[in-house]
């Protein structure tokens, strides 16, 4: 990959695995609930869930791009639009939550629920299709999804354990509207760069 498709994938990587979704509100309230040292089998049971998850896309989605170009751009589009969808949710004014909404759990979740979680989450589904169908070339495909499944390893392990870690300062954080809405903002100009590789 040349070294600006590379800088694209990193930031689509930080802004996905570091922005609010169904993994990082759960390690979120597992971190609050039980500390990062319980919750090491939850972060690496979503590491290798979307792992899995990635290879799997990749079997399928990767050789109908090969036979169908025109695939291949149809979905690009549809990605572009999921992507700029996504931005815009993030910009939308937000919402303080409650106290009464705190998510409560009885232990933290296992290695293999983890993993399992990522085949219905789908915030996971969108990232793998989006990276399958943006950073993938269809003639180098096994070198491509290895480094984007490098990617996704070195950057999201750290993003998604910083939710755990700062879980309960973060809550707090992000309950004040403006730090709220300035985080949200930036976090949606980073994933609308990531969109440079379907513009080429």
């Amino acid at each position: 990959m040349p070294l600006e498709q590379l800088l694209a994938l990193a930031g689509f990587v930080v802004v996905m695995t570091g922005t609010p979704g169904p993994n990082n509100m759960m390690l979120l309230a597992s971190g609050a609930n039980f500390g990062f040292r319980r919750s090491l089998p939850h972060i690496f049971g979503i590491t290798v869930g979307c792992q899995i998850l990635l290879v799997a896309v990749a079997l399928g989605i990767g050789q109908l791009l090969s036979l169908y170009p025109l695939l291949d751009s149809v979905l690009k589009v549809l990605c572009g639009l999921a992507l700029i969808y996504l931005a815009w949710t993030l910009v939308r004014p937000t919402k303080v939550l409650p106290a009464s909404g705190e998510v409560k759990v009885a232990r933290p979740l296992t290695f293999l629920q983890a993993a399992m979680f990522q085949w219905v989450n789908p915030k996971a589904w969108l990232m793998m299709i989006t990276a399958i169908a943006t950073y993938t070339e269809p003639t180098a495909m096994l070198s491509s999804l290895a480094v984007i499944a490098l990617f996704f390893a070195i950057i999201g392990i750290p993003c998604i354990s910083t939710w755990n870690l700062f879980g309960a300062t973060l809550r707090v954080f992000l309950q004040d509207t403006r730090r709220a809405r300035l985080f949200n903002v930036t976090m949606a100009v980073l994933l609308l760069g990531s969109m440079y590789p379907l513009l080429r």
